[in-house]
């Protein structure tokens, strides 16, 4: 059984990714415990979902790594290049270990979109737990906003009433990342709410999590990848009769607003002079 098993996931990871242009791509990575050379380790199982043309929600790959680091994602990244992945324009992930770098060296045309919710959990930690509300109820104004121009605009009005506020610390935090936190701003309203964070991501995780817990201690990596790519297919096959995850027309429109938008840092510089 577990022959048959490996042949089907072996297929599902190599299959040609011809689907395409695959306009978003989410990547996130969660930890798996397993057994190596009379101990236990904890490796990290990469995963990459993206919308086909179509759009539909696809997994179109996962690996096992020892260490999530720049040379790890830049292998996963050119594998799936490998496969047929083209037309990325955003990438979707949080700002953990080498994603950044990988991606520019093997995504150089694709803009990078910080996962917004973690941006937010990391905001947190370094603001005192009194001021939080405050500053987290105007920080969540700019992603509220309902076109491209007012959500940079907020940013500098944010901004401003940060500063004002005694904390000019957080202000220029927003500002460093910019262009990171704010990068779906360039594409269709429409798709906003599913490209500016990685939530989608982190609820697949979640299922993978419910059903690895079970097992715990994997034997080896063999496991890992026999039951993360069959939970994977499964879902893949269910996202293939499902409801389209986003328009095919909306779709069409995403290399326009990238390529057209103007640069708003100017903008909020001269707010901020």
């Amino acid at each position: 059984m577990a022959g048959e098993l490996d042949v089907k996931v072996t297929e599902f990871r190599e299959r040609p990714l011809d689907a395409g242009p695959y306009r978003y791509l989410w990547i996130d990575a969660l930890t798996q415990k397993v057994r190596e050379g009379g101990r236990v380790v904890n490796v990290s199982a990469v995963i990459a979902t993206a919308v086909t043309a179509e759009g539909r929600r696809e997994i179109i790959g996962f690996d096992i790594v020892t260490t999530e680091d720049t040379a790890a994602w830049t292998a996963f990244l050119r594998s799936l290049v490998a496969r047929g992945l083209s037309g990325v324009e955003l990438v979707i992930s949080d700002a953990h270990g080498g994603i950044k770098n990988a991606i520019a060296a093997v995504l150089g045309e694709a803009s990078w979109q910080r996962c917004r919710t973690h941006f937010m959990a990391n905001l947190a930690t370094r603001i005192p737990k009194a001021s939080w509300p405050m500053i987290a109820t105007l920080v969540r104004s700019i992603f509220e906003q309902p076109d491209r121009d007012a959500t940079w605009e907020q940013l500098g009005d944010v901004v401003d009433k940060l500063t004002q506020a005694g904390f000019g610390d957080v202000a220029t935090t927003l500002l460093d990342a910019a262009d990171d936190i704010l990068a779906f701003s360039a594409f269709p309203v429409e798709h906003w709410p599913k490209i500016r964070s990685n939530n989608p991501q982190e609820r697949l995780n979640k299922e993978i999590r419910r059903r690895t817990d079970v097992v715990g201690i994997f034997p080896n990596r063999a496991a890992v990848i026999r039951l993360l790519g069959a939970l994977l297919a499964e879902q893949t096959d269910e996202w293939a009769i499902a409801k389209r995850y986003m328009s095919a027309e909306t779709l069409k429109t995403a290399r326009h607003h990238t390529t057209s938008a103007g640069d708003p840092r100017p903008a909020i510089e001269a707010t901020n002079a």
